[in-house]
């Protein structure tokens, strides 16, 4: 009776793995629609809290108007596809970094320290599919730069330099 409960305990613990690898989201634990995680090109991993932004709305909106930023806190602007990027500081009250990807989540241009209040256009150029604004002056804390590759659920996951499915390096 012994072997057959553990060859049943087997049974069930293999079937239970395999519905857990099957669902969705199950082998991507660390990629959470609330997170953006980045890998610089020295390895270095970090996390954010994301709002997201993917509506037209939403984008418009962005961060105008906060006081202030929790330091591991931003905003993921989602587009449908790659585009000339463009934003600028109109009612935002607190100096962000803006990190600007293409659609595999490559960072292809990094701006520091917009200047708030400000309307000068800031472009993050052609190809662009998403961008990460963070506090002012963090990016290049952190070594975020282009070259940079960002893992979030809302990127094509075909596409994506580094996918959700894949397991962060450790530094």
């Amino acid at each position: 009776m012994g072997s057959r409960s553990a060859s049943a305990s087997a049974t069930g613990l293999s079937a239970l793995a395999l519905v857990l690898a099957l669902l969705p989201g199950a082998s991507r634990a660390d990629c959470r629609p609330d997170a953006v995680e980045l890998r610089t090109e020295a390895g270095s991993t970090m996390r954010f809290s994301v709002e997201i932004a993917d509506t037209p709305a939403e984008r418009s909106r962005g961060l105008m108007h906060r006081e202030s930023l929790p330091r591991s806190s931003g905003m993921l602007f989602l587009f449908d596809a790659p585009h000339r990027a463009s934003f600028w500081m109109r009612n935002t009250l607190i100096p962000l970094d803006m990190i600007f990807a293409g659609p595999d989540g490559t960072v292809k241009v990094v701006h520091s320290n917009a200047v708030p209040e400000d309307l000068t256009p800031i472009s993050g150029g052609e190809g662009i599919q998403s961008v990460l604004e963070i506090n002012g002056g963090l990016a290049r804390a952190l070594g975020i730069g282009p070259g940079t590759v960002l893992r979030h659920p809302g990127l094509d996951q075909s596409l994506a330099a580094w996918p959700c499915d894949e397991t962060p390096a450790k530094p």
